[in-house]
């Protein structure tokens, strides 16, 4: 048998509201975040004010009832004492008494004997809705020339003689007229305040989403330096965040330009050079020696050329972020050990000393594969780029933090490692050193030496893989490059490495 999916009677107006979408689910048909927001709050302030209304117009109307009775009671009371003391003649005094001081005119009294005549009082007969004793009603009566509501209870007075004690209540009625004509009002103007309100929060919304739109629409257009603007409220993060993605679209495109400008230039001398040696074989050999030749001085080219797209595809892999896969603890102070050693070698065939300063490093959480390229990028531009009989240094410190008069603290920990290779080559202008970093750029002092300008530019990306910062600084004479690279907590799990200094020269 099928089950019955029907809603429940009580449910159906919001299967009415609710609206059917593409996938088949429901979905609430104001779509509006800035509506939905103020209507929400409109809808709780106003169920908020409604029963703290509600909770007013109840304790007062019940204070004004509990005290009505308690009247009623206390002067059946004391009229019964007068009937124990002086009977029906007694009572009879006592309530005409009470009628004459009176002066708000709102007690009520009856007195009938066992007959049903009237002795005293003010109600001209008993109430036919009266039919207990030592019961209390409300009913509505005629007094001169108008009705008004009231409450009364009827006791039982020895020999059949019967008393009414009440009291009008046209006060409390009037009290809860008024309180529920506020709440009503109140309802009214919160509705106004919920729906202007709605309109407020969704310009607010639409300024958001327009200022978002409007940067979107530039980008896609091609102005890329186009940004968000801040106005110093909360939607800032967003915008912030959306500044800093086009900040690095902007970066990358730029990097691309660069590189397509560098490709169509730099690439286009070795290929054309490759072709052209290999058609001059062609046509002018006269022995198969000659024509190896060529063809060898032609590979050669092609490999420098297929060098240069590898190293472009490193840099784009590791600026994208997918050798942080890759990362564990790193003992820097085997690395650089390893380095110096490996570079020994190298630097004294070209005639140089290298001179390895370290202290004792912290572990660092990184990619060693892609440092130990970044440290022999470095060290092989130093070599290459030095004179005979000069000294390379490669040096290594942790950075302590600081306090606010520039002493350095000791006693907390170092907030990252400064890795620096220094030599005392030509070095580079400030305009060159501001330019180092970019894909193919070769400051004029190496344009006759052999390289593809893409050195520094995968040292830079290692170093943003580490979250860090690539530092190239004059040392007159030569050039002074730093790696900044930060501690992170993984690091700090691990114990402190006790290798001691060593100097190599």
């Amino acid at each position: 048998m099928a089950k019955d999916r029907t809603p429940p009677r009580r449910r159906r107006w919001f299967y009415r509201l609710a609206i059917r979408n593409g996938t088949g689910k429901r979905r609430w048909p104001i779509r509006s975040a800035g509506i939905n927001f103020a209507l929400g709050y409109g809808v709780l302030f106003l169920i908020s004010a409604t029963l703290f209304l509600s909770f007013i117009w109840w304790s007062s109307t019940s204070l004004l009832n509990d005290h009505v009775r308690a009247f009623i009671e206390t002067d059946a009371q004391e009229l019964r004492h007068r009937w124990n003391h002086g009977g029906a003649e007694a009572l009879g005094d006592a309530i005409n008494d009470r009628l004459e001081q009176n002066i708000d005119d709102d007690a009520l009294y009856l007195l009938m004997d066992r007959h049903g005549r009237r002795l005293a009082g003010n109600l001209p007969g008993w109430p036919v809705a009266i039919e207990k004793m030592n019961h209390f009603y409300e009913l509505t009566i005629r007094r001169y020339t108008f009705t008004t509501p009231a409450q009364f209870k009827a006791y039982a007075l020895p020999h059949g003689f019967r008393l009414i004690v009440g009291h009008d209540i046209r006060g409390r009625t009037l009290l809860s007229t008024v309180i529920t004509r506020t709440v009503i009002w109140c309802a009214v103007m919160i509705s106004l305040l919920a729906v202007g309100g709605a309109l407020v929060v969704r310009d607010l919304f639409r300024r958001m989403v327009g200022s978002i739109a409007r940067t979107a629409s530039a980008v896609a257009n091609g102005d890329l330096n186009h940004r968000i603007t801040l106005t110093g409220s909360e939607t800032d993060l967003v915008a912030e965040t959306v500044n800093t993605m086009l900040d690095r679209i902007n970066r990358l495109m730029e990097g691309v330009r660069q590189v397509s400008n560098a490709i169509a230039h730099d690439l286009r001398t070795p290929i054309t050079r490759a072709r052209n040696q290999l058609e001059e074989a062609l046509f002018s050999s006269s022995s198969p020696d000659e024509l190896r030749v060529a063809v060898d001085k032609a590979i050669v080219d092609l490999d420098h050329i297929t060098g240069i797209f590898e190293a472009l595809l490193r840099i784009a892999q590791i600026e994208a972020g997918a050798r942080r896969s890759a990362f564990t603890i790193v003992d820097l102070n085997q690395l650089l050990a390893n380095m110096a050693e490996l570079y020994e070698a190298s630097a004294e065939d070209a005639g140089l000393k290298l001179k390895l300063n370290v202290t004792t490093l912290p572990a660092l959480f990184g990619d060693e594969r892609m440092l130990q390229q970044a440290l022999a990028n470095l060290l092989d531009n130093a070599i290459k780029f030095s004179p005979p009989d000069s000294t390379l240094t490669l040096s290594a410190h942790p950075v302590m933090a600081t306090t606010a008069s520039g002493i350095t603290n000791e006693r907390q920990r170092p907030l990252g490692l400064e890795i620096s290779v220094q030599d005392q080559g030509p070095g580079m202008n400030d305009a060159d050193i501001l330019r180092a970093h970019e894909r193919f750029f070769r400051a004029e002092s190496a344009r006759n030496t052999p390289g593809s300008g893409l050195g520094l530019s995968l040292v830079q990306a290692v170093t943003s893989l580490h979250h860090g910062r690539l530092i190239l600084t004059q040392a007159n004479p030569g050039l002074k490059v730093t790696l900044f690279l930060p501690l992170t907590p993984e690091a700090e799990q691990t114990s402190r490495s006790t290798t001691p200094t060593r100097n190599t020269s």
